[in-house]
């Protein structure tokens, strides 16, 4: 079975995930582009997400067997950095983060990681629209229905335009969060 689907927060990714598990459903890949793949089991099974920096690659075979020692299965995510993703059957200890300083520190990446993609978001906004506005500029000198018309032509390409400062809100919104989550982990 295969599905896709688009998020922007981890954790609510995550439990999506585990949703999935409980449904039967094991995980067997996750694509670049939102496309996530299942196969049915009996088994029961727990999936956890992870947001690590750059590893260099000697780094990352250290890192994965760390997780590996624990009986947990990688299943796919990048070297150079963001969301990896660990599955294994489920015994009641699918904590990869068993202390405060971990879960702090996890949060702490996800802060980093968001401000990070946020700012590329951010960046590309001011140069999109540093070299146009919105709509073309001829389009408010149109009458009648040509003007009418133009304007139902453009108006997806506006909300395409639009679209990485929506990114830019939901980015600010998972800092946000993580924030509110490692302040509280540090407060304790």
């Amino acid at each position: 079975m295969k599905k896709f689907k688009v998020f922007f927060n981890i954790e609510k990714e995550e439990q999506w995930l585990n949703e999935q598990l409980q449904n039967g459903y094991r995980c067997t890949n996750i694509s670049k582009f939102g496309i996530y793949s299942f196969e049915k089991t009996d088994k029961r099974y727990a999936i956890r997400l992870d947001c690590r920096d750059y590893l260099p690659k000697q780094k990352f075979e250290e890192y994965k067997g760390i997780y590996e020692d624990f009986g947990w299965n990688y299943i796919t995510g990048s070297w150079i950095g963001g969301i990896r993703y660990w599955q294994k059957e489920d015994n009641d200890q699918n904590d990869i983060f068993s202390d405060n300083q971990s879960k702090s520190n996890y949060y702490k990446r996800l802060m980093g990681y968001s401000i990070w993609l946020g700012s590329l978001c951010l960046a590309y906004c001011f140069m999109l629209f540093n070299n146009s506005g919105l709509y073309h500029d001829g389009l408010w000198r149109m009458e009648g229905s040509l003007f009418w018309k133009a304007l139902v032509f453009e108006t997806p390409f506006v909300l395409l335009k639009l679209l990485p400062v929506l990114m830019v809100v939901l980015f600010s919104r998972s800092y946000y969060k993580a924030y509110q989550k490692y302040s509280m982990l540090k407060v304790q």
